[in-house]
């Protein structure tokens, strides 16, 4: 408010030199004499009517810049609440691709794993789908914990995620890999107060290179998926050979 109410007075004090200005160089060049009611009227219109009107404007553009920011922020925020799943927080299908298209390209090798949870179907079944998002969230907690910073994770299906590891070796993906299943392993869900129900996820991984097709990598990562669940699940599967370039 300080810096608005300066701002008015500077806006009156140039409108007075602007009328002082007029007086003494218009006012005689028309033959008119100087008076008193010249300097008053211009004390008045500069500082009773210039300053309000400048404390005005000044004080709608202040809230017009903070709608403006507000409104920035509020886009920002909708956007990132778009680009994320609603239940887990972590990235949609369609932005982890994206992300992971991008962040592949600028990296001289990466690893993709793609992690599904074991029997999931029956948990629905057994307890309800309030119990199967527990076990979503409670997997996505797990993954969360477990990546790096800079790491991308997403859900990319019901029951699947993904991660992508810029730069990662297959030593550290592999490593990475198990440790998210022995993580999940170790979790004591209970889907009632009594009970406690194991939860498993299956993980399968491929290597990947910034020239690579990414249909390729995906597939890599699948067939190792499915070599995991086909090999009884609740285990990681790990390819360290890149898929050819297209």
């Amino acid at each position: 408010m300080g810096s608005t109410l300066f701002k008015s007075f500077l806006i009156g004090s140039l409108a007075f030199a602007l009328a002082l200005t007029l007086i003494f160089t218009v006012v005689p060049l028309l033959g008119e004499p100087f008076q008193a009611s010249m300097f008053i009227s211009a004390v008045i219109g500069s500082y009773g009517i210039g300053m309000p009107v400048g404390y005005y404007t000044f004080r709608q553009s202040d809230r017009l810049q903070q709608v403006l920011a507000e409104l920035e922020r509020s886009h920002a925020e909708l956007a990132e609440k778009a680009s994320r799943d609603h239940m887990t927080g972590l990235l949609n299908r369609e932005n982890f691709f994206s992300m992971f298209e991008h962040r592949r390209r600028v990296c001289d090798q990466g690893a993709l794993l793609i992690i599904d949870i074991d029997h999931f179907k029956r948990i629905n079944d057994n307890w309800g789908h309030p119990v199967g998002d527990e076990a979503l969230v409670t997997v996505s907690k797990a993954i969360v914990q477990t990546i790096r910073e800079g790491d991308v994770a997403g859900r990319i299906g019901g029951e699947e995620f993904a991660i992508f590891l810029p730069g990662a070796s297959a030593t550290r993906a592999e490593l990475l890999a198990e440790r998210i299943r022995s993580t999940v392993a170790g979790i004591e869900f209970c889907p009632t107060e009594f009970v406690r129900m194991p939860l498993s996820v299956s993980v399968g991984g491929a290597m990947c290179r910034p020239d690579a097709d990414l249909s390729d990598v995906i597939r890599a990562a699948d067939r190792r998926l499915y070599e995991a669940k086909r090999a009884g699940r609740n285990r990681s599967v790990f390819s360290a050979v890149m898929p050819r370039a297209a």
